[in-house]
């Protein structure tokens, strides 16, 4: 593969995303909004170019990909006086790996064919380790010859690569993973309580129900971070919280209710409101600080 590859957004994920596509040997431009991050750092260590904006990252590229956080982060980037469509070449394909819900995809995709660009939507699951492993979940959806275009470059950057259907449908596919994710972090944390109220080893537990029916990759992976009070964001409650805003957006328009995701998006909620606020930015697994307070113990 020639193309010339640009990278919006070099955060958590996108640092490493860009990385890998580095190391394959793809000619990477990466930008970010925040400087000194360390996603940039993990990038041009790779050897990815880090560009000083938008323009001198996208101006020569064939496909830009975008990994920022809500949807007025991924307009800002792509439609804004100083974003993408103002400088990237006519035919340009744009993938945006950001979680944004399915109609916001379908609209920045109309907006973008009316502009002579190409458009797939492509939100991730795995987080951090995913991202950094190469090894992530890839949902897409959009012409189909386009994905087959891009298909080496996710390749590079994950395991599981979906092709979903038409634009919005990575999106969709979405938005069932983070209401999974959320139900599961309850799930996790009172199967970890009722450990340790009957006075049983959380990591023996965590070490033989994974290998079970009831085995996932919240229990493999976050369990364990659970035990050693590691609440260091893979993926912060923050942006768990916007996702589930999404969710119940979608489903708030068909008059259908998910009082499993309400659930776990009330007790997100109360940890991120601790610490002053600050329990916003702490992982997802830290919902087990609602567990762990006075009127839960």
């Amino acid at each position: 593969m020639t193309e010339k590859l640009a990278f919006i957004g070099l955060g958590l994920m996108g640092g490493f995303m860009a990385a890998n596509l580095a190391k394959k040997g793809f000619a990477v431009n990466g930008w970010n909004r925040t400087p000194n991050r360390p996603g940039i750092t993990i990038a041009q260590g790779a050897g990815a170019t880090i560009c000083p904006s938008i323009e001198t990252a996208v101006r020569e590229a064939e496909v830009i990909f975008t990994c920022v956080g809500d949807v007025p982060d991924v307009n800002e980037v792509i439609f804004e006086d100083k974003g993408i469509i103002n400088y990237a070449k006519p035919g340009s394909l744009i993938v945006d790996f950001s979680t944004i819900g399915t109609q916001a995809a379908r609209d920045i995709g109309t907006q973008l064919k009316a502009q002579q660009f190409r458009f797939l939507d492509a939100p991730i699951s795995g987080g951090d380790i995913g991202a950094k492993q190469g090894s992530l979940t890839i949902m897409v959806g959009g012409e189909k010859k386009d994905f087959d275009e891009c298909l080496p470059y996710f390749e590079a950057m994950g395991k599981n690569i979906i092709y979903c259907g038409s634009t919005g449908n990575g999106q969709a596919v979405k938005m069932c993973n983070q209401a999974l994710c959320a139900v599961h972090m309850v799930a996790l944390c009172e199967a970890l309580k009722m450990a340790e109220k009957q006075d049983i080893d959380p990591n023996l537990m965590i070490e033989v129900c994974s290998t079970g029916a009831a085995g996932s990759w919240a229990l493999g992976n976050l369990g364990p971070k659970m035990t050693e009070s590691d609440l260091e964001p893979g993926f912060a409650i923050k942006h768990l919280l916007k996702d589930l805003r999404l969710v119940q957006e979608i489903m708030a328009q068909s008059e259908y209710q998910l009082p499993g995701v309400t659930l776990a998006e009330n007790f997100l909620k109360v940890v991120a409101n601790l610490d002053n606020g600050e329990g916003k930015e702490q992982g997802t697994q830290a919902m087990i600080r609602y567990y762990n307070q006075e009127k839960n113990a």
